[in-house]
């Protein structure tokens, strides 16, 4: 055995489980046997899948904090709650907007796809003796499929765009403007979809199915999909995960001997980077990808959380999170709303029994300031495009928020290693959410559309910082620096500039091979097309 320990910031990460009162009991969680979280969370509210009678329904709930309870709000719900009501089957799947922080979206096995606004207005006097509960109503109803809606998704960097995937074994594209009709279909699975997710930018998406494959696709020019691989030899349930900025993909299956297994991808090709065998357990693996270069995952049935760090393409296990209740289901907060004065670098949801439960991944430190080198900027709630610009065939970068100071900025990619740190501590609370607007109907968008190429915005803040001289020029001649200090001063100088230097050139790169791999998946989309043509012709 290795005497010698990797340095990482992150090798004492531990999971603080919330107190009782600082979450939420007598939780009717839904009982529906489909593959899904459960749990969906915003910086605002928590949604929950709910077993209700009379047709399907979710509960919408203020998000509760590992930290402190949730202020004039009872820990233990009544066994009578507001819910949003208007499925007439069971719920299957929500997801909240990630540019309003009040905009839910949920599917159903009714194969409705609806819309909700939260008012925080419908959680005044809950519990007191005058109080009557009043449901949520959808602002916006989706006929999307005849058959049941299994997943929703919301587009990362363009705003009322949202994807649904349904048991016809498609995934569709809708412009929350007009919801007549689809803006774009997905097609070529063979069997039930188990998991969609986008990459940062939304221009591709991941999909795994019940078929063992993984696909990938252009969702903009809709069809079949561009890249297909063999993925987990199971058929038990599949999960896909997008690692951010790293043109890499993060799948967890089953092998055929039923060890349960996570996967890396590279994105370009669907080329096969590396497989780990985690256990044999029975339970699905729900991944989640932290900005931090974490991974997390959380297998249903299980009492722990195990978290990876990320580097050279493998995976180094961290520590993991045990508890002795078993978890149904599982979510994590966006980054933009965590507590960083507590060093909190993820929050996970819990879906527990008849509970749902904070659990606080914190760094182990004493200090005052913000600590800038475990936090990278996160994912803005501003959206990058409309989705007339993106349905156009515009594409821009995630916009990112400092978890200092809540200065919001264009970004090329999410950096793993940010900026020195400054000495005032960050604000806790999360940005306030923008109103619900939805754009007006476009103008039908081209089948291939040429994606502008997006130049990568550097500034200067997130870069390398620029240093100072490293010898002033002394008014008195009698002081002078030692010779030895001024090597190793002009040393440190010259590594900084070369550092920055290769983090600009890293960044060119990065944006020279994502407008590459968007060439090659328009010309394999010509291809499919062309294919498609022909076959027709000669029917």
């Amino acid at each position: 055995m290795s005497r010698f320990v990797r340095a990482s910031k992150y090798r004492h990460v531990f999971g603080q489980t919330a107190k009782k009162e600082h979450g939420y009991d007598n939780v009717k969680v839904s009982g529906s046997a489909w593959d899904t979280n459960l749990v969906s969370a915003s910086g605002r509210y928590i949604s929950v899948n709910w077993n209700a009678s009379g047709g399907g329904a979710f509960a919408i709930l203020p998000l509760p904090s590992p930290f402190a309870a949730v202020p004039n709000f009872p820990y233990k719900l009544p066994d009578v709650i507001p819910l949003a009501r208007s499925h007439t089957a069971p719920v299957l799947d929500t997801d909240w907007s990630p540019h309003n922080d009040s905009i839910v979206a949920s599917g159903g096995e009714d194969g409705k796809v609806m819309i909700w606004k939260v008012e925080s207005s419908a959680f005044e006097d809950w519990g007191q003796d005058h109080w009557v509960p009043e449901d949520f109503d959808p602002v916006a109803r989706i006929d999307a499929s005849p058959r049941k809606i299994g997943q929703v998704l919301f587009h990362p960097t363009a705003s009322n765009v949202l994807a649904s995937a349904s048991s016809e074994h498609t995934v569709k594209l809708w412009d929350l403007a007009d919801t007549d009709r689809p803006r774009s279909v997905l097609t070529g699975h063979s069997d039930t979809i188990q998991c969609l997710a986008f990459n940062p930018t939304g221009t591709l998406m991941a999909t795994t199915c019940r078929d063992k494959k993984l696909r990938l696709f252009d969702p903009r020019a809709g069809g079949e999909a561009v890249r297909i691989t063999e993925a987990h030899g199971g058929i038990k349930g599949a999960r896909v995960v997008w690692m951010g900025d790293l043109d890499k993909i993060v799948t967890t299956g089953f092998s055929k001997m039923s060890d349960r297994q996570v996967s890396i991808w590279e994105s370009g090709g669907l080329g096969s980077v590396k497989t780990m065998t985690i256990d044999q357990s029975a339970g699905v693996i729900m991944p989640f990808w932290s900005d931090n270069g974490i991974l997390f995952l959380a297998g249903k049935g299980d009492g722990n959380i195990r978290y990876y760090e990320y580097e050279s393409d493998s995976l180094f296990a961290l520590a993991e999170h045990k508890s002795p209740d078993p978890q149904r289901g599982i979510c994590f907060l966006p980054r933009r709303a965590l507590n960083v004065s507590d060093c909190e670098i993820a929050r996970a949801y819990k879906v527990s029994g008849s509970s749902v439960e904070p659990v606080a991944f914190i760094v182990p430190r004493k200090a005052d300031s913000f600590q800038s080198d475990i936090y990278p900027a996160a994912a803005s709630s501003e959206p990058s495009l409309s989705a007339s610009e993106f349905f156009a065939g515009k594409t821009a970068a995630l916009k990112l928020v400092s978890l200092e100071n809540g200065a919001v900025f264009n970004g090329a990619q999410l950096t793993l290693t940010p900026s020195a740190p400054a000495p005032a501590p960050a604000p806790t609370h999360a940005p306030a959410s923008t109103a619900f607007s939805v754009p007006p109907p476009v103008t039908k968008a081209v089948t291939m559309p040429t994606p502008v190429a997006h130049t990568p915005v550097v500034l200067r803040s997130e870069s390398a910082p620029v240093p100072r001289p490293a010898s002033p020029i002394s008014e008195s001649p009698v002081i002078l620096t030692p010779p030895t200090q001024v090597d190793d001063e002009v040393r440190t100088l010259s590594t900084t500039v070369l550092e920055a230097e290769v983090d600009r050139l890293n960044g060119e790169l990065r944006a020279a091979r994502e407008k590459i791999r968007n060439m090659e998946l328009q010309v394999e989309g010509l291809k499919a097309n062309a294919r498609k043509a022909a076959q027709a012709l000669m029917e």
